[in-house]
């Protein structure tokens, strides 16, 4: 990978004439799409979001504020995109709405002209669903982790594991709870839905409402599975990828 502070190149660059820009999930890092950048290679280059606190950058401290988030990554991006090489973000979960709120900072400047379309992961456009706002300390957190898939049980009996992870999965928490979308924020790109059908955080139904927010058509793709079915569907939303990202 890269060493660049907020975007990482998932691998080698591809040959190909395409980026995706993956953005994790609450508590996630670059890593998690590891799969999916190689289903993706060479074809499409595979850059990864890491936000603070997380692996490489552990001393950091996390940010609890969306709107920061997306402005921090918006910021590397701009001079990355700038070559008008065609480009598509794809955020799982909280990464979803990082990356509906960067391609928004982007709208009107250079980078925003190559923003092809944004690959919506297991999150609805809130209002839709609850927000996890109670969720933020001690045990309920824990227990909402495990129960969307999050964790093990071999983290859940590690104390050493927990104290690492738990300052960033509460701030990741704290800023879903913080988060509300400005009214008629839209895109002008197309959005594709990626949702698992078992889902416990989103139905099918709440993920569709993505339609809502870009100017552009949407699509829906259901995968077996629930929160975190990407981990075992990566061929299938690789294969997503390709046919929405390549031509012919």
């Amino acid at each position: 990978m890269g060493t660049d502070r907020w975007i990482r190149r998932m691998g080698v660059p591809g040959s190909g004439n395409v980026r995706l820009v993956c953005f994790p999930h609450a508590g996630g890092a670059v890593t998690f799409f590891t799969g999916l950048a190689r289903a993706l290679a060479p074809d499409i280059e595979v850059l990864g979001v890491q936000y603070p606190g997380r692996q490489d950058r552990h001393r950091e401290q996390p940010v609890d504020e969306i709107p920061r988030m997306a402005a921090a990554v918006g910021e590397e991006l701009e001079a990355l995109l700038s070559d008008g090489r065609p480009c598509a973000f794809l955020g799982h979960s909280m990464g979803a709405l990082v990356a509906f709120e960067t391609g928004l900072l982007l709208r009107g400047g250079q980078a925003s002209k190559g923003l092809t379309r944004l690959f919506a992961s297991g999150r609805a456009t809130p209002p839709a669903g609850p927000l996890p706002g109670d969720l933020v300390t001690g045990d309920e957190l824990l227990t909402e982790l495990h129960r969307m898939g999050g964790i093990g049980e071999d983290v859940l009996n590690d104390p050493e594991m927990l104290s690492m992870i738990m300052p960033v999965v509460q701030a990741d928490y704290q800023a879903l709870a913080a988060y509300r979308m400005a009214p008629g924020a839209s895109l002008d790109c197309p959005v594709t839905v990626l949702t698992g059908e078992t889902d416990p955080v989103v139905s099918p139904q709440e993920a569709a409402r993505w339609q809502e927010v870009t100017s552009a058509p949407t699509q829906v793709h259901v995968f077996p599975g629930g929160h975190f079915y990407l981990q075992d569907q990566v061929r299938q939303v690789a294969a997503v990828v390709r046919e929405s990202l390549l031509p012919g």
